[in-house]
């Protein structure tokens, strides 16, 4: 099975020119979605991480899968507001202005070694500000893992930029 066929294309989303990929069609697929999670799991199987940092929504998902293979705790890495108790928080720029992303307070300790899970890594603007707000927390960040990869917008590239191995399965030309 190619993983990059169950992965639906949807052009012109969300604006003209972008190609979006969907993995909603991967991961409503039971055979793909296992070998995702296998092939994501794989560099770290029987070795220790003692957390998975998924990051809102697809990461979610992603994230408490790799966690249970690991036997990790899962932590969620949110947009600001959605956490109800104390939180850490990193601010980071878009294209048109700025975002935060914020997870609790307690959720990772010092010397914890993370992976960071999400869906697919583009321009690496979200991926970034998590890897640092881990790394700000004391967890030791062992690598970010994606299903896919946009090279074109330097995502990927950012990350090892900031000392980040980088995981990706798929990767598609273009945005």
């Amino acid at each position: 099975m190619n993983l990059a066929d169950t992965i639906r294309a949807i052009p012109d989303y969300p604006k003209p020119g972008i190609i979006f990929r969907d993995i909603t069609t991967l991961l409503g697929n039971a055979r793909a979605f296992r070998r995702t999670v296998d092939e994501l799991v794989q560099p770290w199987a029987g070795g220790k991480i003692d957390k998975v940092a998924g990051i809102e929504a697809r990461g979610f998902i992603l994230g408490g899968a790799v966690a249970h293979q690991l036997s990790a705790g899962f932590v969620p890495i949110r947009k600001k507001g959605k956490l109800p108790h104390e939180t850490v928080s990193m601010v980071y720029s878009l294209e048109y202005g700025v975002d935060e992303i914020e997870m609790h307070k307690d959720a990772i300790l010092p010397g914890e070694r993370v992976l960071l899970v999400d869906d697919l890594i583009a321009t690496g603007g979200t991926a970034s500000a998590a890897a640092k707000l881990i790394r700000q927390m004391g967890g030791e960040l062992e690598a970010a893992c994606f299903i896919v990869d946009l090279p074109a917008l330097g995502g990927a590239d950012k990350l090892r930029a900031l000392n980040v191995a980088v995981r990706t399965l798929i990767a598609f030309e273009g945005e």
